[in-house]
């Protein structure tokens, strides 16, 4: 009799309630209207049926206003964050948990010459992302890219790869995605320009007005690795930056950045390193251009390739 008294009581118990689920919280700036989005635009469709009933997605089907994010400059950005110091030939890591989506890395000096290796880490002994970085001037033109995250146990290992005499600064933005976070910003240009094929082995070049203070540049590929150069030139055979990207899968983690590109004559080019089998995907176009500068009403604006 008393062990049936005991499970009556306890099946009237909470503990016995499914629990609600961790994302279900509401008004917080990190979780308030926050719907997981899956990294990659041929999933779009699937999540937005998912979340049919949230208004703000059914109010905003159309790919070219899924995501809204204004443009903010490097030097804005950088008020806005805590920065830490690498010393010369030293190595920072920083882990984040699962919620993170992407994450932001911001790399710069006082002026010098600025050298490092960035390496995204996910489990043990497993780096589906590496970008080695040069500066000509980490002050004037410092390094910003959107890391993606998926998954689980994911870190970001800074290395200093200077004489300890060429300190740097390295900054992370983490983002959760999101409608508040505007989304992937890789996606995001991929969605709404044409792309350009990059064969491997292939090299292209792409020079822009000087009224253009910045460009965002992204490169991916249809599932396969990827391998590649972006350098921002200022003259014959000035590289003013240097990033050499690998890319385990150029699908599920599409490199972005924004260079910044002050004076004239810049020109970017993007050298696929791989061989003709791997061929990528490739999207430049503006992003901060001179008070008082309209875009060409034919053109969009946009860039040609050379």
């Amino acid at each position: 009799m008393k062990l049936l008294l005991s499970l009556s009581a306890l099946a009237g118990r909470s503990a016995f309630v499914v629990q609600p689920n961790a994302f279900s919280r509401s008004g917080t700036t990190l979780f308030g209207n926050y719907h997981p989005y899956m990294g990659d635009d041929f999933a779009l469709e699937r999540t937005l049926q998912a979340i049919e009933g949230d208004t703000y997605f059914t109010q905003q089907r159309a790919p070219k206003k899924t995501f809204v994010r204004e443009p903010v400059t490097t030097q804005d950005m950088w008020r806005t964050l805590t920065p830490i110091v690498v010393q010369g030939e030293s190595l920072r890591t920083c882990r984040f948990d699962e919620n993170i989506q992407r994450a932001e890395v911001f790399l710069r000096t006082t002026g010098r010459p600025l050298n490092a290796e960035v390496k995204l880490w996910q489990g043990p002994d497993n780096t589906p992302q590496t970008v080695s970085i040069y500066l000509e001037d980490g002050g004037l033109r410092p390094f910003r890219a959107t890391f993606e995250c998926p998954g689980q146990t994911n870190s970001i290992a800074i290395r200093n790869t200077g004489s300890m005499e060429f300190p740097l600064v390295a900054a992370i933005d983490p983002d959760i995605g999101g409608p508040q976070s505007g989304g992937s910003p890789a996606v995001d240009l991929f969605t709404r320009t044409n792309p350009r094929t990059i064969q491997g082995g292939a090299v292209y070049t792409m020079p822009f007005s000087p009224a253009v203070q910045s460009v965002q540049v992204m490169v991916r590929t249809d599932g396969r690795p990827l391998n590649a150069r972006i350098e921002l030139l200022q003259g014959p055979n000035n590289n003013k930056q240097i990033m050499d990207i690998y890319l385990e899968d150029g699908r599920e983690r599409p490199f972005y950045a924004i260079i910044d590109t002050p004076g004239s004559g810049n020109v970017v080019r993007i050298v696929n390193t791989a061989t003709v089998e791997f061929p990528l995907f490739a999207c430049l176009e503006p992003y901060m251009l001179e008070e008082g500068y309209t875009r060409p009403a034919q053109s969009g604006g946009r860039l040609s390739w050379s």
